[in-house]
């Protein structure tokens, strides 16, 4: 690996240190897309990080992208970013999430290989220049109320005029297996915890939350005869839009079951569960629950689905997706070896939970700077969020925002109608985290715009302007661009009857009137292949470009639609919520959000929008039943 104007500080005092514009600290998914980033708009920057062979590691699941988060991704790869490049360079199997609903809530995702993608990271990374230092950080250096770079467990003093502090879940990390606790940051590394202290002393207030990891277990060992096997999909939906198709061989996940042996062996050990037994008072992710909490919430069930996922084309450890735990090490055995295909399974590593500390983000500027001294920003799992793709995405607006502070660049626009990137910051600044924040299409009002596969038309133009994008990521969109216009101008010249579109297989009522290939498109039922009978040159225009056109003009109508249902909600959140309002009485509304209405019992509207998790269909459903219950009351 070669690094341009690469330090490596082994010894206090044996080099001199230069004085930088932005310190990124922490080598994870933020880290690595900030100091991307930085590089891409020219900043003399350096990363700081634990381990350098680990910048860039899964440290979870192995696997990229997926319903929401699919989304972040291919935003990220709009602005420059290079978690979709990596992702689509080591993926094994490729597949489209709901693929069999519109494409506004399909999710592309992929299971990495999980050395290739660190590699593949570390390759893209070793290509900018930027100094890579070797460290634990253990204090924020300060200049007044600003922050002036930070200084290392061996004393050495690095000056910046800004610090983005990506930490993960090493701040105070601590991992939990049974009764067994190890300070860690993850399985094997230690802990950051003197930059908490020192952090609390300078006013911040931290809480504490959760996640988990399953078991590792030996391929080798997996009786995959008798298991149900998913297979990657044939036309792969890649996560960059550099990317044209997979670069690595497609490998099968297989499918397993729990049964009620695998639910009596952990309920019997619920007392031994680091979480059950009462030493972590950490919150954890609600969607993405133990096998512990799967067992307790949903005791009715007498089986939870299990997705195992290779994790590299040549490493015999397997990822369990679905049995997360904090059980100690021989209850894991007991219940893994219940379970159909892996009786006789090798556990190569026990599951474990990790607690750590975080900052609630309410109250970061839009830019994810932090009030607690000038130029330090945030990002990552530190302001609450959980997964890789959230995580990156943070990472990358800290960029833009140290450039925007440093260097007076253009704005990226990041708000709720731009991009998902906007509405999770909006959400993570304007209501804070009390659980893990995770992203979800429902989180969207605009979803019907915000698609995958529109994220470079959106962002793009704005990221190129701003400095954010590279030249060669921009002549592709341009080329993009100018195919989806002149495949556009095509359809808009188009002016087909009634009784011509009848004869392609088109049905419309014989009105009379012409209909341009737009119009034909926005029919759901009409597909681009039926305007080809139409016009045989529109066969000229690419796969990719034929989608597109027709997303949008499916789409078109809806978007409408949306926009005046929006600013009709908005004049609305002033509508008071009576007090005595049965939220669990209000159809369309799913179980949480009655659970977190009930529990919060908000005055208003608006006041409703505020809650954490609340998404905007569920404001919709409120309104209406209040509007008919105060109805039923007047008569």
């Amino acid at each position: 690996m070669k690094y341009s104007q690469t330090f490596v500080w082994e010894n206090r005092g044996v080099f001199h240190v230069k004085h930088f514009d932005v310190l990124v600290v922490g080598g994870g998914h933020a880290g690595t897309e900030a100091i991307h980033a930085a590089c891409r708009y020219g900043l003399s920057a350096a990363l700081v990080t634990l381990d350098r062979s680990k910048i860039g590691v899964m440290s979870c699941n192995p696997a990229i992208g997926g319903l929401g988060k699919g989304h972040l991704v291919r935003e990220i790869d709009a602005l420059g970013g290079i978690m979709g490049v990596a992702a689509d360079a080591s993926g094994i199997q490729f597949r489209l999430l709901n693929r069999s609903k519109g494409p506004a809530v399909q999710g592309p995702r992929t299971q990495s290989d999980r050395n290739l993608y660190l590699m593949e990271v570390q390759r893209l990374l070793g290509k900018q220049s930027y100094n890579l230092i070797e460290g634990e950080v253990t204090a924020l250096l300060q200049d007044g109320a600003s922050v002036s770079g930070v200084r290392l467990m061996d004393g050495t003093e690095i000056k910046s005029r800004t610090v983005i502090l990506t930490a993960g879940t090493f701040m105070r990390g601590t991992v939990h297996i049974g009764d067994k606790r190890v300070s860690a940051g993850r399985m094997g590394e230690r802990a950051a915890d003197e930059l908490s202290v020192q952090m609390e002393a300078l006013g911040a207030s931290f809480g504490r939350l959760k996640t988990g990891t399953p078991p590792r277990l030996n391929g080798d060992t997996i009786d995959w005869a008798g298991l149900e096997m998913q297979a990657a999909d044939t036309d792969a939906v890649m996560l960059s839009f550099m990317s044209e198709k997979p670069r690595v061989e497609q490998v099968d996940c297989g499918i397993t079951h729990t049964n009620a042996k695998t639910h009596d062996i952990i309920r019997e050990n619920l007392n031994r569960s680091a979480m059950y037994g009462g030493h972590i008072e950490g919150v954890g992710p609600r969607y993405c629950p133990s096998i512990e909490d799967k067992i307790t919430r949903f005791s009715s069930k007498d089986s939870h689905q299990i997705f195992l996922e290779p994790e590299g084309l040549k490493s015999k450890s397997v990822y369990p997706n679905g049995i997360s735990t904090s059980l100690p090490e021989d209850v894991q055995g007991q219940y893994v070896r219940s379970i159909l295909g892996l009786e006789r399974v090798e556990i190569l590593q026990p599951g474990y939970a990790i607690e750590y500390d975080f900052l609630n983000p309410k109250g970061l500027s839009s830019d994810l700077e932090s009030g607690i001294l000038e130029g330090l920003f945030l990002a990552g799992q530190i302001n609450g969020t959980t997964g890789y793709e959230e995580a990156a995405a943070q990472g990358l607006v800290a960029a833009v925002g140290v450039a925007k502070k440093l260097r007076d660049v253009s704005e990226i626009r990041f708000d709720r109608s731009t991009s998902y990137i906007g509405v999770m910051i909006d959400d993570l600044i304007t209501r804070g985290a009390s659980e893990p924040y995770r992203m979800f299409t429902s989180r969207a009002e605009f979803r019907l715009k915000l698609r995958a596969d529109n994220a470079d038309q959106r962002l793009t133009d704005s990221g190129w302007e701003s400095g954010c994008v590279p030249a060669a990521r921009y002549s592709a969109y341009l080329k993009k661009m100018e195919l989806l216009s002149r495949c556009k101008s095509a359809l808009d010249e188009m002016a087909v009857s009634p009784n011509e579109a009848r004869k392609a297989g088109i049905e419309l009522g014989l009105d009379g009137r012409r209909r341009s290939g737009h119009e034909l498109l926005a029919i759901p039922t009409v597909s681009f292949h039926n305007l080809v009978r139409l016009d045989g040159s529109l066969a000229g225009f690419s796969t990719a470009t034929q989608t597109q056109v027709s997303h949008e003009a499916l789409y078109a109508t809806y978007i409408q639609r949306q926009r005046h249902e929006i600013k009709a909600l908005e004049r609305d959140l002033d509508v008071l919520l009576p007090s005595s309002f049965d939220y669990h009485a209000v159809a369309g509304l799913s179980f949480e959000m009655r659970t977190k209405l009930s529990d919060a019992q908000p005055e208003s509207l608006g006041k409703a929008k505020n809650i954490e998790g609340i998404t905007p269909a569920a404001l919709t459903a409120v309104l209406l039943a209040v509007k008919s219950f105060n109805f039923k009351k007047a008569i």
